[in-house]
């Protein structure tokens, strides 16, 4: 008994040191937060939808490069296409590029032998996000999950792929991949420069931003009128919200984790209440514990409304695409997922697009992978299952986190 109450002490002192570490480390993470804003910007945008088709044009450039690379992965694991991936950028390092690589922390898997070939051919590697005294715990969640490519300050990439087989469909579990990766040329290059330069500056500790070398005077407009939206777990909440309330007659959200914050959630209900359709569209199959779980306490809730109302199960592999798109008249492309990681934790990179014609095409993509669907009934979440109920009690638990 004395041993079991002594075990009891001991969890909930840790409980209490792991609550005070994180209270306290999101206070001093959002006093120094940068809360960085880019004007809108006229840019040529294309949009990749399959891995293959993606790395295929992503390597060409990479290989074309002519000055410098900066690259910023969450993901970049120890398989052949990494090493594939590796092997350009010590390349064109040993040409003599400046080339750059931060990783995330805990998302990048590469070897210490990779690190240190990639350190001998010249590439500066940067872990990015390590976990950091006194706030070990909160600092270990906080995760960099941009994806970032400029290549000579003239082309850039982001978007929802990383660097490993899953994206290219060798994981037979979650293939095939689907997600969303945009290509980027024109003046808005100049702002995935930035971003990257200010991750580089914190996890590097060294400012790069005044050289005029990696943003060139050349950039020209392109035809579709958009804005890079940058968040620190701090301001991807509000941006969200500010989205769904301009909705008048319809929202798409595609999305890997659908796991809202209530406040987000609450104005979707309000969005419904007022005769705006809803359209949802996330993965049948999960590629992590508890994320699916997580979010059928708000699937039901979105059921049960008096509203047009669908939510779709994507069948045909993994969907791991990030898309929110209102009426016809802007479309959010990015890095976050719908969730409360996402919007209180990670850092992340969304991309507003206001161009009539690129939000079509955005759409046509949707109801594509809309047909690969089969649309989910309250019924399908209600039936007797004990295990299942389990599994969401703990993922709503813990979904802060997930």
């Amino acid at each position: 008994m004395e041993i079991a109450l002594w075990i009891i002490v001991i969890l909930l002192g840790i409980t209490l040191l792991l609550a005070l570490d994180f209270t306290i480390g999101r206070k001093k993470h959002l006093a120094k937060i940068n809360k960085q804003i880019f004007p809108e910007r006229n840019s040529q945008l294309d949009i990749f939808t399959t891995g293959p088709d993606l790395f295929e044009d992503y390597f060409a450039e990479l290989k074309r490069a002519k000055k410098h690379i900066h690259v910023l992965f969450y993901i970049v694991k120890d398989d052949k296409i990494s090493k594939e991936f590796l092997s350009i950028l010590m390349d064109k390092a040993k040409e003599g590029l400046e080339v750059r690589l931060l990783v995330d922390w805990v998302g990048g898997t590469i070897s210490r032998k990779s690190k240190q070939d990639l350190k001998t051919a010249g590439v500066e590697f940067v872990q990015s996000q390590t976990p950091k005294f006194p706030f070990l715990f909160y600092s270990s969640q906080v995760r960099n999950h941009r994806k970032i490519t400029v290549i000579d300050g003239k082309i850039g990439y982001t978007g929802g792929f990383n660097i490993g087989k899953e994206y290219i469909n060798l994981d037979k579990k979650l293939s095939p991949w689907r997600d969303y990766h945009l290509k980027v040329t024109g003046e808005g290059v100049q702002d995935l420069q930035k971003e990257f330069l200010l991750d580089w500056q914190r996890a590097a500790k060294v400012n790069l931003l005044q050289k005029r070398v990696y943003f060139p005077t050349t950039l020209g407009k392109g035809p579709v009128l958009h804005q890079f939206i940058p968040s620190e777990g701090n301001l991807l909440e509000d941006t969200l919200f500010d989205l769904i309330s301009k909705a008048d007659k319809s929202i798409m959200i595609g999305t890997p984790y659908f796991i809202p914050s209530q406040k987000i959630f609450n104005q979707l209900l309000k969005a419904i209440d007022r005769g705006v359709s809803l359209t949802l569209l996330v993965p049948f199959t999960a590629d992590h514990a508890l994320v699916k779980e997580a979010s059928f306490t708000y699937l039901r809730q979105l059921l049960k409304r008096d509203g047009n109302v669908e939510i779709h199960q994507y069948k045909k592999g993994f969907y791991h695409a990030k898309v929110l798109v209102i009426d016809d008249k802007l479309c959010d492309l990015g890095t976050a997922n719908f969730d409360k990681r996402s919007m209180f934790l990670n850092f992340e990179l969304n991309c507003l697009i206001y161009n009539q014609e690129f939000i079509q095409r955005v759409k046509a993509i949707l109801y594509n992978d809309l047909l690969e669907s089969e649309q989910v009934h309250l019924d399908d979440l209600n039936g007797f299952n004990p295990f299942r109920s389990l599994k969401e009690r703990a993922a709503q638990t813990v979904s802060y986190f997930l």
